[in-house]
């Protein structure tokens, strides 16, 4: 099983998944980014498909032939499963198609509380206790797929968005990789 994984910041979920036995076969990015270097570091290939060439960040993209066109790079490295470590780029309709139930996500909540962008602040603001990380199954609707795999966090008192989401990223580190491999493990056996 051959595992690609999307990046789009500095790589820190990537170096777990590069430190464990996942079998990533390329790291492909929507901008540079130190996850790139991480990659390269780790002897894997990567991959530039630059949101810039496709409208960058405003009103512009093309969400959907940005889509077709990654979905073509992780093809073309005979991807079987895609795993989100930081990706930044909400992906149409063509990779879903491409791979059905086979692209994995990690988010810092236990959803579905806090789904979004600002799920480590939110949770902050509302006075949580409690918390976590989520390993889901990507779908159309950002953070809707299936979960796979929770694990809590305790909000601590005086805790800052930083100093949350660092502890959030430490079981992510430990969870998300176990998780893929899991998938990995049921996908090899249903073949």
């Amino acid at each position: 099983m051959r595992v690609g994984v999307l990046v789009s910041g500095t790589g820190t979920i990537l170096e777990s998944l590069l430190g464990g036995t996942v079998p990533v076969v390329v790291v492909v990015a929507d901008r540079k980014c130190r996850a790139l270097e991480v990659a390269t570091q780790g002897g894997v290939e990567v991959e530039l498909v630059d949101r810039a060439d496709w409208g960058g960040f405003g009103p512009d993209f093309d969400r959907t032939r940005y889509t077709r066109r990654l979905v073509e790079v992780l093809q073309a490295h005979g991807v079987d499963l895609v795993a989100m470590a930081g990706f930044g780029t909400v992906l149409a309709e063509p990779v879903h198609d491409a791979y059905p139930g086979r692209i994995l996500n990690t988010h810092p909540s236990l959803l579905p509380a806090f789904p979004g962008w600002h799920a480590v602040s939110e949770a902050l603001a509302a006075g949580a206790a409690v918390t976590g990380c989520t390993v889901h199954v990507a779908t159309l609707a950002m953070d809707e797929g299936p979960v796979l795999a929770q694990e809590e966090v305790v909000v601590l008192a005086g805790d800052t968005e930083v100093s949350l989401h660092e502890r959030i990223k430490e079981v992510e580190r430990r969870l998300y990789p176990a998780t893929i491999n899991r998938v990995l493990e049921q996908l090899e056996a249903a073949r």
